[in-house]
């Protein structure tokens, strides 16, 4: 039997996403890949995989899936979440784990996430990866073009993602403390590509405004929603070429940030560009969340990207070792997963 992962509940929007397929935009293929590439590699650094390796990524809610091999190991990195390791599909209570850390399951157990707190984006991986081919070299899922990832779309109930390892490596697990996660004050930004199309007094009241993250949002792009922008002649340009983090701003006036999957064109104004440093704090933000902006210049936008290169390698030393169950707690739990409870009751009732 093929080792996997069989989903029983998809959650909101579950995902398989590596780092992106970067060069392609010239033929019109996205990027994609991680809205939150910093929680992408926590989670494998904390599966001992590389960091570019494929995982998934859940948004607001999560998924329940049941392994369907000898065992596995999991890890959970991003926002908040309760995560139920359960005896069987139809256990109640089980051992309650948080994010942030790695944990072997054995064949038949189910694991449950529930609602994201704190964050919009929660990454699940499993030593080895997944077993599913890249598209363009990468395994990230573009929904909209139908590529990557499984099947190229969001998982859905009763899908079995195949596993490159059938069992998991003898290793102690492990938990990471100190990497911050929080999202910024304000997102840095650079003008431009278009700023010349809006006012000295329209930019300045841009980065002087406050905006909420809009439920149209996706991840293709964050709708917001505040001050209007008013362009100095007309909305409309002559499409050309998108980064990722590129704020348009259309007939609305209501500016839009692009995010992973955006696409590779576009006809609107762009009055700024996030940098690349704060984008992957800008894909934990939930619908309703605050959102300002501070100028900064390129050189600033660089020295940056060298520190958050820098915070992603060295998550690995952040990881901690976490405490072996002693003997005893090992046996309770086994009993507890075999739902001995009620006989031992039954019994002291009948003594």
């Amino acid at each position: 039997m093929t080792p996997a992962l069989r989903i029983i509940s998809p959650g909101l929007s579950t995902t398989i996403q590596d780092v992106g397929r970067s060069g392609f935009q010239r033929l019109g293929v996205p990027v994609s890949g991680a809205l939150d590439p910093v929680a992408l590699h926590a989670a494998n650094a904390l599966a001992g995989n590389p960091g570019n390796t494929g995982a998934l990524e859940v948004l607001y809610v999560g998924p329940t899936f049941a392994v369907d091999a000898d065992d596995t190991r999991l890890s959970f990195a991003g926002a908040d979440a309760a995560i139920a390791i359960l005896a069987d599909p139809d256990a109640r209570g089980g051992e309650i784990i948080s994010t942030m850390r790695s944990v072997r399951v054995r064949r038949g157990q189910v694991i449950r996430v529930g609602s994201l707190k704190n964050g919009a984006t929660l990454y699940i991986a499993v030593e080895g990866g997944f077993s599913v081919e890249p598209a363009l070299g990468s395994v990230s899922t573009d929904s909209r073009c139908r590529m990557g990832g499984w099947q190229g779309r969001p998982l859905v109930e009763g899908d079995a993602i195949a596993l490159r390892h059938a069992t998991a490596t003898d290793r102690d697990e492990y938990r990471i403390d100190g990497l911050d996660l929080a999202t910024p004050c304000r997102f840095r930004a650079v003008l431009g590509p278009q700023s010349d199309n809006f006012s000295e007094e329209e930019i300045k009241r841009f980065f002087a405004g406050e905006y909420t993250v809009s439920a149209g949002s996706d991840r293709m792009g964050m709708r917001l929603a505040g001050q209007t922008i008013r362009h100095r002649c007309g909305f409309n340009i002559v499409s050309d070429a998108i980064a990722t983090g590129s704020i348009q701003v259309p007939g609305s006036g209501q500016p839009i940030v692009l995010l992973a999957d955006h696409q590779t064109t576009g006809g609107y104004p762009k009055i700024a560009t996030v940098i690349s440093a704060d984008l992957p704090a800008l894909g934990r933000l939930p619908i309703g969340s605050r959102v300002s902006f501070a100028p900064v210049t390129v050189e600033q936008a660089v020295a940056a990207r060298r520190e958050l290169s820098a915070t992603v390698s060295g998550i690995a030393g952040k990881m901690v070792r976490l405490a072996a169950p002693t003997a005893a707690a090992a046996v309770a739990a086994r009993l507890l997963e075999c739902n001995l409870i009620s006989g031992v009751q039954d019994a002291a009732a009948n003594a």
